[in-house]
């Protein structure tokens, strides 16, 4: 018989037309409810498609996002300023439910993906999994002045470590946890000090397809790079231009940049102090149709983001079989292995850029390396992200916490000893 679980979905910020985790929660509920019967407690946003209308497969409860949050845009991303009012109300619903006589095989909160907030479902006689969970990574210190300029709230990642170390409230949440999926093995060791009972690693990214690119691409002369992300510091664009500066020599090198934000400027001026601007294009915010066709079109994509917990376009990257070049820190430090690019070590600045000089000056002189790694790319791809794969293998862990969870509840519980046993037996006693 097919093992088809009743689950209840946590994902406050669950939106299919929206991106980042919201979208990364709305693929796991809409990819799950093939397999799966849910139940979703999410939060919607007036004026867009509404969540029944967009997973149909999927029963689906929600609550509106509370305005006054989303004044503030970026605070919103990080801080979560509408999670308090979600927590209350998944655990007013969940209890209601519970009333009512609804009984679940597995409860699973995908959102946030940030490790700073605990779960209502801790609350409940459910197994639950939380993630797939990333994020409180710190900065390099030899890079925090280049980084002073960052809002003035994103400081307050600084405190994650320290919640997780000594907040009961916030560890309780994972250490009740049937299993907590991370995104890299770093979230393993963020994770120490509150001791879950199960830890697994799996990306909250996943694909539906890849495209194998045509291998005439490996003939042509030149190299084309590829950067595309959110313009802030950290993503390591200011690094790959310093870093082309040291190859003006390499014949046909141009870098395609795709992404807005802050640091857009400081790099336009950087590439034109440096007198590279001519190799470098920055397309600005383009449609995801138009960044699909800068993947076709790659040769690398250089992401050296040196402070990045999972990065989705790494999965992009590599799903249209383009070799990669990325920082060995956090997610793509992870994903990223000789068989498909180069994981570039975190030390200072100058040495950091010109370590990525040196891996695209080996790309760009080896066309027959790069063919290999691209097709080292699309079976790291096929092997790690397609969405059948990752939902068998989480209906795998669903089982095998219900098979557990049904043991416990079997297991008979030994009776209380008299109280003259009680002064033999010393210390001992029943959790029962």
């Amino acid at each position: 018989m097919t093992y088809r679980p009743k689950v209840l979905a946590l994902a406050p910020y669950c939106d299919g037309t929206d991106v980042g985790e919201a979208w990364c929660a709305f693929q796991w509920v809409n990819e799950l409810s093939k397999q799966a019967d849910v139940t979703l407690l999410a939060m919607e946003r007036p004026n867009r498609k509404p969540l029944s209308d967009q997973l149909p497969d999927t029963r689906v409860i929600t609550r509106r996002e509370p305005a006054w949050t989303r004044k503030h845009e970026r605070l919103n991303a990080m801080a979560k300023l509408s999670y308090p009012c979600y927590f209350r109300w998944a655990k007013k619903q969940i209890g209601t439910l519970l009333k009512q006589g609804e009984k679940f095989d597995v409860a699973h909160q995908f959102s946030p993906i940030a490790l700073r907030f605990p779960s209502a479902l801790k609350t409940f006689d459910i197994p639950y999994v939380l993630g797939p969970m990333g994020g409180s990574l710190t900065t390099p210190e030899a890079f925090k002045p280049e980084c002073e300029t960052a809002a003035w709230f994103t400081r307050f990642r600084d405190l994650d470590r320290f919640r997780l170390r000594f907040d009961p409230f916030l560890k309780s949440s994972y250490r009740k946890a049937s299993a907590v999926l991370g995104v890299a093995p770093y979230v393993q060791d963020l994770l120490r000090h509150c001791k879950p009972q199960k830890f697994e690693v799996m990306s909250e990214l996943g694909i539906s397809k890849v495209h194998p690119p045509l291998q005439q691409k490996f003939a042509h002369k030149g190299i084309r790079l590829l950067h595309v992300g959110r313009g802030v510091r950290t993503k390591g664009l200011r690094d790959l231009i310093r870093a082309i500066a040291h190859l003006k020599d390499v014949e046909g090198l141009h870098l395609d940049v795709a992404g807005k934000g802050p640091e857009m400027p400081v790099c336009e001026a950087l590439a034109k102090d440096l007198g590279v601007a001519h190799l470098v294009t920055f397309h600005g915010q383009i449609s995801r149709t138009d960044v699909d066709k800068l993947y076709e079109k790659a040769d690398v994509f250089a992401f050296p983001s040196f402070r990045e917990p999972s990065g989705s376009v790494i999965y992009e990257a590599l799903s249209h079989g383009v070799p990669t070049i990325v920082a060995d820190r956090g997610g793509p430090g992870y994903v990223i292995d000789d068989s498909c690019g180069f994981r570039v070590t975190v030390t200072e600045p100058e040495i950091f850029s010109l370590q990525i000089a040196n891996a695209i000056r080996t790309l760009a002189s080896m066309p027959e390396l790069r063919r290999r790694l691209s097709e080292g790319a699309i079976r790291k791809m096929e092997q790690l992200a397609l969405w059948p794969s990752k939902i068998e293998a989480l209906l795998t862990l669903y089982r095998s916490i219900e098979n557990r969870s049904n043991e416990r509840k079997e297991k008979p519980c030994p009776k209380k000893p008299k109280s003259s046993q009680l002064r033999q037996v010393a210390g001992t006693g029943s959790s029962c």
